[in-house]
């Protein structure tokens, strides 16, 4: 039997599940505020998977997901921990904001410091209080307020072949190699040794049923991966690509845009993506590709600026295999050609 886990003072033993409410500073009212937090530890031990959503307030697609990773049966007889938290910026959530009051991006502010901005202060309880018990980490994203990414697995491998395996396994369609940015809760864990992932999927304060499925059987995939539960089959419909590299497309006037591709699209080099044009359509331009891959992230308001990202394309060397894939994946978990298990009814957005 592995020994408890302490998590602010309240100690969780082996065979035991807990709900903690982390205390973080006040609001200005002085109505209290805590950082919801819940623990399964196993009876016997194994590595200590932490998955957190919500570190921008307004990217809810990963409460879902833990809500209904918390409900799945495999749970019951983990080997090691799950640190669960659904909502790590509980001041932008609040908000319905991606920032703190302090309009401070909490993603750009760790490792923290007990005496620093407000961010600073909340990554801060996030460095000391739950990442010295961490062996893994899932960070769950979204897009920004109407920008949507098809679902994505972010992690800069560098040739680490253990996180290059954890990354595939997690099963979505995307694996993009991406540098870390400094600052950021990835970048942290990673100059700590500890395996990250990011997943990106779905587009904030909306949620995305499919994005939300992906999610759930991938985290299941990663704990039966680091041999936390037992093995699971995996569909074989979509199988992950790596992206070496990915490129925005920009906005080369400023105008009203009519998309011609959607998530998921595979496009080649010079291929019409959108065309720019004022209300009347007298001055237009059109948007074109600068490479043949699949379109990862997109628009969703139709109103731009010039210089503003309205397209993001990854670059695969066998880009129609990996188009291939992200169709596969796309018909496994929507609710509608739906060929995985899930007890939930699907959400309509």
């Amino acid at each position: 039997m592995q020994p408890a886990i302490t998590i602010g003072g309240q100690e969780v033993k082996a065979g035991t599940r807990a709900s903690i409410h982390l205390p973080l500073p006040e609001f200005y009212t002085y109505a209290p505020t805590t950082m919801p937090i819940h623990v399964v530890h196993g009876r016997n031990p194994g590595p200590c998977l932490l998955i957190t959503s919500t570190v921008h307030g307004d990217e809810i697609n990963g409460i879902e997901i833990i809500r209904r990773v918390l409900g799945h049966k495999s749970l019951s007889r983990i080997k090691g921990t799950v640190i669960l938290i659904p909502v790590v910026n509980v001041f932008g959530f609040v908000a319905r904001s991606r920032y703190l009051p302090d309009r401070r991006d909490l993603n750009r502010s760790f490792p923290g410091s007990p005496k620093g901005s407000m961010a600073g202060r909340l990554a801060h309880v996030m460095m000391s209080e739950l990442i010295p018990n961490c062996t893994h980490i899932i960070d769950l994203h979204t897009g920004a307020i109407d920008r949507e990414n098809l679902p994505q697995i972010r992690a800069t491998l560098n040739g680490d072949s253990k996180l290059e395996a954890m990354a595939k396994a997690f099963n979505a369609p995307v694996v993009l190699d991406a540098e870390v940015r400094e600052g950021t809760f990835r970048e942290t864990a990673h100059s700590l040794g500890i395996p990250t992932l990011v997943y990106e999927a779905g587009e904030a304060l909306r949620f995305d049923e499919v994005s939300i499925r992906a999610g759930v059987a991938g985290i299941l995939n990663i704990l039966s991966h680091l041999e936390m539960t037992r093995k699971r089959t995996r569909k074989k419909e979509h199988q992950p690509f790596i992206a070496k590299r990915s490129q925005w497309v920009r906005a080369p006037q400023s105008g009203i845009a009519r998309s011609l591709v959607a998530l998921g699209d595979r496009v080649s080099q010079g291929d019409d993506l959108a065309f720019i044009s004022d209300p009347f359509g007298e001055h237009e331009e059109v948007v074109k590709s600068p490479a043949s891959g699949i379109v990862i992230g997109r628009t969703r308001l139709p109103l731009v600026h010039e210089g503003e990202a309205i397209f993001h394309i990854a670059i695969f060397s066998k880009t129609s295999v990996a188009a291939e894939s992200v169709e596969n994946f796309q018909d496994a978990f929507d609710p509608d050609t739906d060929t995985t298990e899930s007890e939930e009814r699907p959400l309509v957005g």
